[in-house]
């Protein structure tokens, strides 16, 4: 018996021991908790009835453009630059979902915002510039033009003309409190 199949036999029937189930339980379990080592996700993939091997987590994460980073806690955590197509869109929950998932960053990531007119610089730890632009992006705020990111400092436009400020008052808020 291959090694797939006696996987299988031991997963629940709700998740298919295919890459792409996998790939998509990977990207929701990164998004929605910090994880700090391949042993831990391996750990919260078996919870969920995926058992995987070290290599193949591996490769996962490779595959998936998974990179450690480090949140404001200190901690190394892996995180993934967006959440591609492997989601299923929730219809009423799906913005709130992406709203969620951006307070829950800006939290995690944000150390500064400075204003000028209608522009707003993000500061975060090295390498989270992106992660944190995608999810601004993704949650898709009116108030947003768009987002240009780097390494570590990533740029908000707002529509306003005047209104920079707001935005950076906004995302600072966000990442004190959640609201």
């Amino acid at each position: 018996m291959s090694h797939a199949q006696d996987d299988a036999q031991h997963a629940g029937p709700a998740v298919p021991q295919t890459r792409t189930a996998r790939h998509r339980r990977i990207v929701d379990i990164l998004n929605r908790q910090p994880v700090r080592s391949q042993s831990q996700l391996a750990k919260l993939l078996a919870d969920d009835g995926l058992t995987v091997t070290q290599a193949t987590l591996s490769r996962d994460l490779d595959e998936l453009n998974a990179v450690k980073i480090r949140n404001n806690d200190g901690d190394l955590i892996y995180a993934v630059p967006s959440e591609g197509g492997f989601r299923t869109p929730r219809a009423p929950l799906g913005e709130s979902a992406k709203e969620e998932r951006m307070r829950r960053l800006s939290q995690e990531l944000l150390i500064s915002a400075e204003a000028s007119a209608n522009l707003v610089v993000l500061r975060t730890p090295p390498g989270a510039a992106q992660f944190l632009a995608s999810a601004i992006d993704q949650a898709e705020l009116h108030d947003i033009l768009g987002t240009i990111a780097g390494d570590d400092t990533l740029m908000l436009i707002s529509r306003d003309p005047a209104g920079g400020q707001a935005l950076a008052e906004h995302m600072l808020r966000l990442a004190q409190n959640g609201h």
